[in-house]
């Protein structure tokens, strides 16, 4: 039959995998490290996958394809989730796989060393990936999160920047100068996809950080929702200056 589907462009793919972990059917997988669209009748044609993908490689065409395969789908999905339970979601490179993470906060007596380990900080890291060109904008941890967008470079500047900024919060960093990208656009899509209860945008002084406010004010106006929302800036010596 004639349907729409997707397709993947493999020179615009970077191999985040972000795709196949948006993709609640499992039509794709990762193959040597280039997303891949396993089955024609696991794909619903809906397209949750093509937001996810951080570079544009995902697209619709239509052409002759066998139809959506609901009940084969359930079957796949039971049999991974019975085989993986408990193991990080998505493919590709171990690094872009999502992860969720939840920090007990049970402290030993003055102070935050935790028993059994080398570390007298304990990292407040929500979820993994980080990096906003990464992660899928309809992630899971999203749902009811307060959303930190940082600047790289705050994590350096300031020494209480996990218990200060990320405790409690889904992190999401960039720099709107290496990366040269507008980053207003996705983080639309997430504010509004969403239920994000308040947003923190934290930068440095410098002037390249005003980018990253910017792309985070436009996508809270973009977006149509009134969330509560607060900008914080670090100087480049470590102190907060407003």
């Amino acid at each position: 039959m004639i349907r729409r589907i997707i397709q993947i462009d493999e020179k615009k793919c970077n191999g985040c995998g972000a795709c196949a972990a948006a993709c609640h059917e499992g039509a794709i997988g990762m193959v040597n490290g280039k997303a891949k669209l396993l089955r024609d009748d696991y794909c619903d044609g809906l397209g949750d996958c093509l937001p996810a993908c951080p570079t544009g490689a995902i697209t619709f065409t239509e052409r002759e394809a066998a139809a959506y395969d609901e009940k084969a789908v359930a079957e796949n999905r039971a049999g991974k989730q019975q085989a993986g339970a408990g193991q990080p979601q998505g493919g590709g490179c171990p690094g872009h796989r999502l992860q969720l993470f939840h920090r007990e906060e049970a402290l030993e007596q003055g102070g935050d060393r935790l028993e059994g380990t080398h570390s007298s900080i304990r990292s407040q890291l929500g979820q993994w990936p980080c990096q906003i060109r990464l992660v899928p904008v309809n992630a899971p941890y999203f749902n009811g999160a307060k959303l930190l967008i940082a600047a790289d470079c705050t994590a350096f500047a300031y020494g209480n920047f996990h218990q200060e900024f990320m405790k409690g919060r889904i992190t999401l960093i960039g720099c709107p100068k290496l990366d040269a990208v507008d980053y207003s656009e996705k983080l639309t899509e997430i504010i509004r996809n969403n239920d994000i209860r308040s947003v923190t945008i934290l930068r440095m002084e410098v002037p390249c950080c005003g980018g990253l406010e910017m792309a985070a004010k436009k996508a809270l106006q973009n977006s149509g929702k009134f969330i509560p929302w607060q900008v914080v800036t670090i100087s480049v010596d470590g102190k907060i200056i407003d």
